[in-house]
């Protein structure tokens, strides 16, 4: 009996603590109602990224010192205090409080160590807020090549990047329309909007998967993709816009058979180029096109068309997708576009049309090749290239609508083309004894390594979970597999 009374009274006083620890806002003395972060401050205390002050008040206006501000990220985060904690800077005790965390942010590169100092007591700045912010996502390297990116505050004069990257994400705004006020100082509650901004981006629920398949054999398991595209046909022109198909109906039937039985929708994916987009043709081209998906007995399309640069083909592409629109009705619509690239402005597509027409707008993005010292580096699906153009597009196209084209399988470059291997072929190469297995964190792209030819890259557990995070961080999330028939085994696990 005294043993239960001992555990009785654990639990009540465990509740009575937590009940301290997340005291609502009602009973924060310096919160009122109409309070512009009342929310916020609510479901930070709630959630534990912050504590009342002794006093019960939440400690409205006070400014936030670099520990503190780096302890509630790191709680946001979701990291645990290293215990027992290691001095890493020369003015950080272990002895004290934040000690813990501060290394824990260190290990995880959300802070830097060039001088051995910390300065923990001093108040944080803007700026210092967006760099640990920017770092603490893993995105120091985008930073730094985005830092002569432009910004609306005329006040910015250094940090560039980090402050681009903070307020192109959403998690910071400008104290005024041109300003940031960089060396201000952050309080309490602007601390708590930024976190649950944070918070509501890493935590979205909106994610869907969606895949293309070549062949009938071999298909993973489909339950859970929203759509499924079927590599059907492809543009043809004679004279006439055409679709020509090459799968046969039999292998078409059974890969819409296998996506039905999931509980998913069969989608004719067709691939063109700028050479089967012309100027006048785009109710003819959209008459095939619908013809080829209706006789196919698909639930809707998906039109992939690549290599566009001029204005009349913008054009002639926008009006046949507004034609598509309006004839399909509620059946599904997906547009694959080249996404905008760092290399300068896309003039063949409009994208806020077609991103307004389509239920899905699939970016397709450059592959990357650069020499380093004497060996070949070619990431897929950049997490730069895919941050610029998600920055670009932001505003645009709604960003639920937005989705990653990712490459499912290994490339390698040797020539002026990548070439492809399947997900067999990438675990047979990584399971020679001479190959070695790397992970790139500048490039979030896994890589092989062998004695004789160049490196394959590929798009591994970690590398779809970096793509899937950015593309959250920007309201979206949305990822397409460019082969499910042979992609790698843990690309397929790591889908959201």
């Amino acid at each position: 009996m005294k043993r239960l009374q001992r555990v009785l009274s654990c639990l009540l006083l465990s509740a009575l603590l937590a009940g301290m620890l997340a005291a609502p806002a009602s009973a924060l003395s310096d919160v009122p109602e109409d309070f512009w972060a009342k929310e916020d401050i609510d479901r930070c205390v709630t959630l534990h990224y912050f504590y009342p002050e002794t006093d019960g008040s939440f400690g409205v206006g006070k400014e936030m010192t670099r520990a503190e501000f780096l302890a509630v990220l790191c709680r946001c985060l979701g990291w645990k205090p290293t215990s027992p904690p290691r001095a890493v800077y020369d003015d950080v005790s272990e002895k004290e409080w934040y000690a813990g965390a501060v290394e824990t942010a260190y290990r995880q590169g959300a802070v830097t160590s060039q001088d051995g100092s910390f300065r923990p007591g001093d108040l944080i700045t803007r700026s210092e807020a967006a760099s640990m912010l920017v770092r603490a996502l893993g995105y120091g390297s985008i930073a730094g090549l985005i830092q002569d990116m432009s910004l609306p505050f005329r006040d910015v004069k250094a940090n560039n990047g980090y402050i681009v990257m903070a307020y192109g994400l959403g998690l910071m705004d400008g104290t005024s329309v041109t300003a940031f006020s960089p060396n201000g100082h952050v309080t309490r509650e602007q601390a708590a909007a930024i976190m649950m901004r944070l918070h509501d981006k890493l935590h979205s629920e909106t994610t869907s998967r969606i895949g293309i398949a070549v062949a009938a054999e071999n298909l993973p398991e489909l339950k859970g993709y929203e759509t499924v595209g079927v590599a059907a046909a492809k543009l043809a022109y004679n004279g006439e816009p055409q679709v020509s198909t090459f799968m046969s109906s039999a292998a078409s039937k059974a890969i819409q058979a296998a996506v039905r039985v999931a509980g998913s929708k069969a989608l004719l994916y067709v691939t063109g180029g700028a050479y089967h987009v012309r100027e006048g043709e785009s109710e003819k081209l959209a008459a095939v096109l619908l013809r080829a998906m209706e006789e196919g007995n698909y639930d809707g399309l998906f039109l992939d068309v690549t290599g566009l640069t001029a204005v009349s083909q913008r054009d002639a592409l926008t009006e046949t997708v507004r034609i598509l629109r309006e004839k399909l009705g509620e059946r599904p619509l997906y547009i694959g576009v080249e996404a905008p690239s760092w290399k300068g402005t896309v003039f063949g597509y409009d994208y806020a049309a077609l991103g307004e027409a389509a239920d899905r707008l699939v970016l397709r993005f450059d592959y990357k090749k650069e020499t380093v010292a004497g060996r070949t580096v070619a990431p897929l699906e950049p997490l730069e290239q895919i941050y610029y153009a998600l920055n670009r597009l932001r505003g645009v196209v709604d960003a639920d609508k937005l989705t990653l084209l990712l490459t499912s399988v290994g490339s390698l470059w040797e020539g002026r083309e990548p070439e492809f291997f399947t997900g067999e072929e990438v675990a047979a190469i990584a399971a020679e004894r001479t190959t070695r297995s790397h992970y790139s964190d500048r490039y979030a792209c896994a890589y092989l390594v062998r004695e004789e030819g160049p490196d394959i890259w590929y798009l591994n557990g970690p590398a779809i979970k970096e793509r899937t995070q950015l593309a959250r961080l920007f309201g979206g999330g949305h990822l397409c597999l460019s082969d499910l028939n042979h992609a790698l085994p843990e690309t397929l696990e790591a889908m959201p």
